[in-house]
């Protein structure tokens, strides 16, 4: 190992370490939770009505800032999101306690979180200061830039491929209660239930997107992925779409209170 790859283990280890950023990615954390019980209820309102804000993260984020309360909050998710997202580049950075493939597993998984942290950070600072966009539009839009691309109908069916294995692994995580490693200690019953049922819906909706990304692949359709409010509007056009979607929309709950208990048993 050079002298500079060392020294930027130490740095990122000691930073990992360091107790405020641990509070900050804790504050992320309960954070995250507030945004998933606002999606849960978007989702419901669209099981419904079919109306409502958009059913993701922009949806529940424009939510927030509808007013002087809300926005507070939504700075404190900047603040909590930015923690988690620093938090994980130093774990990419030390690679975790494995070798060889495992460590380069752990360093890409770590990589991936703290860019979807840092996205959902920056997106919550657009809503608070009322420059907030909707997410759906920004898949919208940049699918079509793919699928214009040499080769885009591939790279969009690999981006919707990627997006079910990401589904696949949170059913599992759910189910096989692999969460669990990422706690320290046993955060109760009613916890683990939780977050059983947060996972596996979390990875069902995933799993409508990833769908939805091939087939705007197959058909060069870039309105056919319009992003995660798409996915669970699908869910609601099925046979007996409602309940279906209802369950998903409390399986998101579910999830949003299992990050409360998270911001308190993570292992960091």
């Amino acid at each position: 190992m050079s002298q500079h790859a060392a020294r930027a283990r130490d740095a990122a280890r000691q930073a990992g370490d360091d107790d405020r950023l641990e509070t900050v990615a804790r504050i992320g954390y309960a954070t995250n939770g507030v945004v998933h019980l606002l999606l849960a209820w978007i989702a419901v309102q669209v099981a419904w009505t079919g109306g409502g804000e958009d059913a993701d993260q922009s949806g529940a984020m424009a939510l927030l800032a509808k007013n002087a309360f809300g926005k507070g909050l939504l700075w404190l998710c900047v603040l909590g999101f930015a923690g988690l997202a620093v938090w994980q580049v130093t774990e990419a950075v030390r690679g975790g306690s494995g070798q060889g493939s495992d460590q380069a597993k752990a360093r890409a998984k770590a990589a991936g979180k703290a860019v979807v942290y840092a996205a959902l950070g920056v997106s919550a600072a657009r809503f608070a200061v009322g420059s907030g966009s909707s997410s759906k539009q920004q898949s919208t839009s940049l699918t079509g830039r793919l699928l214009e691309a040499p080769g885009g109908q591939v790279l969009v069916a690999l981006v919707g491929l990627g997006v079910l294995a990401v589904g696949a692994y949170h059913v599992v995580k759910g189910v096989r209660k692999k969460f669990l490693d990422d706690l320290r200690g046993h955060p109760g019953r009613t916890v683990e239930r939780l977050a059983v049922a947060g996972y596996v819906a979390k990875g069902v909706a995933l799993g409508v997107l990833g769908v939805l990304f091939v087939v705007a692949a197959v058909q060069h359709d870039p309105k056919e992925a319009g992003g995660l409010d798409a996915a669970l509007k699908t869910l609601r056009e099925q046979p007996s779409g409602p309940v279906l979607l209802t369950l998903v929309g409390l399986g998101i709950a579910a999830y949003g209170l299992y990050s409360f208990a998270r911001s308190r048993y993570a292992r960091l």
